[in-house]
C-alpha cells in the first residue's frame, strides 16, 4: 500500500473519530430489531444505498463488471445507484438477500468475504452463496433504515473512508469483523 494512501486513511480515521466524538457517538453501532428491508412475504425492494458519510453506492456501468465495480462518490442517486434487493427465500434465519444491479447482475462478495482487494464483482447472473448477504438492522441515532451488510462468511462490507471513493481505489472492503461507522449503510427502499 502506498504511503500517500496510508496517510490519507489515517487522516480520514482521525477526522471520522473527531466527528463522531463531536456528535456524541461512539463509532460502534448496535444491532436492533428494526424492520427488515424486504418483508418476509415480499420478494424484492428497489433501493438506494448510502455510505455513512452520505455518498451513494454506484454499480459502475450498471453492473456486469469484475474490475472498477463499485464507487462510493455519488452525491445524487440515479440509475447506477439503484439496486434491487432480492429475497433468496432459502430458509436462512436471518434471511439472505441478493443485491441486483440495474443491468440485472448480482453483487458478489468474492471468496465469500474477508477481502481488501478484488472485493466485489457485479457480473453474476444467479443468486448463489457468494451473492447472498444478510442485512443487520442498526440503531443509529434512533433512525431506522440503517443496516450493516454481512457477507456469507460473516464479514461486513466497509465503505472505505466512510464513502467518497472513486475508481482509483477499492471503495468497498469485505474484511470487517465488527460493525462501526464505516460498516453502516442507509437504505432508502420501495417495495
Amino acid at each position: 500500500m502506498k504511503i500517500k494512501h496510508i496517510v490519507g486513511r489515517v487522516t480520514a480515521i482521525a477526522a471520522a473519530a473527531t466527528g463522531l466524538a463531536a456528535l456524541g457517538l461512539t463509532g460502534v453501532a448496535s444491532a436492533s430489531t428494526g424492520q427488515a428491508i424486504v418483508p418476509a412475504t415480499v420478494s424484492t425492494a428497489v433501493c438506494t444505498i448510502r455510505a455513512f458519510d452520505g455518498h451513494y453506492l454506484s454499480a459502475i456501468g450498471g453492473g456486469g463488471r469484475t474490475t472498477d465495480v463499485i464507487e462510493t462518490n455519488r452525491t445524487v442517486p440515479s440509475t447506477w445507484e439503484t439496486f434491487t434487493i432480492v429475497n433468496s427465500f432459502d430458509g436462512a434465519s436471518p434471511p439472505h438477500y441478493g443485491i441486483r444491479t440495474t443491468n440485472g447482475n448480482y453483487l458478489t462478495a468474492v471468496g465469500g468475504g474477508g477481502r481488501t482487494t478484488d472485493v466485489i464483482h457485479s457480473n453474476a447472473t444467479l443468486l448463489q452463496a457468494w451473492e447472498k448477504f444478510t442485512f443487520v438492522p442498526l440503531a443509529t441515532n434512533g433512525s431506522s433504515g440503517w443496516y450493516a451488510i454481512q457477507t456469507i462468511d460473516g464479514h461486513y462490507l466497509t465503505a472505505v473512508n466512510s464513502g467518497g471513493i472513486g475508481s482509483a481505489f477499492e471503495a468497498i472492503h469485505s474484511n470487517a469483523t465488527q460493525i462501526q461507522a464505516w460498516e453502516e449503510f442507509y437504505f432508502s427502499c420501495q417495495t
